[in-house]
């Protein structure tokens, strides 16, 4: 579809799933065993993204930090997605890990370490990271812990610097609460385009309206893709919400990696010089998709595993 390079900057995590019966963690059952259907799978919404951008023709790449316990299946699994991964092994720490428990409706709850994740910073990056790059995209579980923080400042400014499109996905209400709304606001302004759930945009505003958010969060980035989960998604630029796509039905398995599909899907799209709707459209299609599977990342077939390419993996 596209040569031209999505570089995301981002985790990559050992996913525990825990498919259990029960609504919500009411189904726990406290002090004693709770019968769950368990799998292991790789995960990241850093990784998830570029995996299912990949899967959907770019050419997708990947700066993370993961630990030497598991970098090589870590590896394996994202050039076996066709992404190229920029993996820095961390002697010190493990590969980030997330138990995510999803109850009978497909929603989750999570318990995380981020390991070796939460220490990725500017001894990480490299400017030709950014050679055949046209976008650059932000994991906001990146800039949570100060190295992050200040390597997402130093790729941003040389995304800019190079005339590189960027954007940024909050990631997560718990993260952004200990961060502060405003702080995250000032620190990721620089991006172009913002990709929030409906809860993130009321978070960042403190709005009630998810349209009144997104068009607040559009003065100040640009523009601002705003996910609705079954109810689709809308987008605002500079102030006015300008496209709103309803969302696509689909059979729940696990929502894990819902958000991080629709972000691979909006943002592929705009590559390859699509307009607003058709992009929202794309991100849906791609949200609806990762939902029926357990896990974050895209189903591997056989017949697209004869036609990605691998790439090397590289570590410092």
């Amino acid at each position: 579809m596209t040569e031209m390079g999505l570089l995301v900057i981002g985790d990559v995590v050992t996913d525990v799933v825990a498919l259990h019966g029960g609504p919500g963690l009411a189904g726990l059952e406290i002090g004693t065993d709770t019968a769950a259907d368990i799998a292991l799978r790789p995960g990241g919404s850093g990784a998830n993204t570029a995996s299912w951008a990949a899967r959907l023709g770019a050419d997708a790449r990947i700066l993370t930090r993961v630990g030497s316990d598991t970098s090589e299946w870590h590896g394996a699994e994202l050039r076996r997605s066709g992404v190229r991964p920029h993996l820095r092994v961390d002697p010190e720490r493990p590969t980030a890990v997330v138990i995510a428990m999803v109850d009978v409706t497909g929603e989750r709850s999570m318990l995380t370490n981020r390991g070796a994740g939460g220490h990725i910073g500017i001894d990480d990056w490299d400017e030709d990271l950014l050679d055949g790059v046209a976008h650059l995209h932000l994991s906001g579980y990146t800039l949570f812990a100060e190295p992050g923080l200040r390597l997402s400042r130093l790729a941003l400014a040389e995304a800019a610097r190079r005339g590189v499109t960027t954007s940024v996905d909050p990631a997560s209400t718990g993260f952004l609460r200990a961060f502060g709304p405003e702080r995250f606001v000032l620190e990721t302004r620089a991006a172009r385009i913002l990709i929030p759930n409906r809860d993130e945009a009321l978070f960042l505003t403190g709005e009630t309206s998810v349209e009144r958010a997104a068009e607040l969060l559009s003065l100040a980035y640009g523009a601002a893709a705003v996910k609705l989960g079954p109810g689709g998604a809308l987008m605002a630029r500079h102030g006015r919400v300008v496209s709103r796509v309803p969302g696509l039905p689909a059979e729940v398995v696990d929502s894990t990696g819902a958000g991080d599909a629709f972000a691979a899907g909006l943002l592929t799209a705009l590559l390859t010089g699509a307009d607003d709707e058709t992009a929202l459209a794309a991100g849906c299609r791609a949200g609806a998709e990762a939902v029926t599977v357990i896990g974050g990342r895209p189903r591997i077939l056989q017949s697209d595993l004869g036609s990605n390419q691998l790439y090397p993996l590289t570590t410092n």
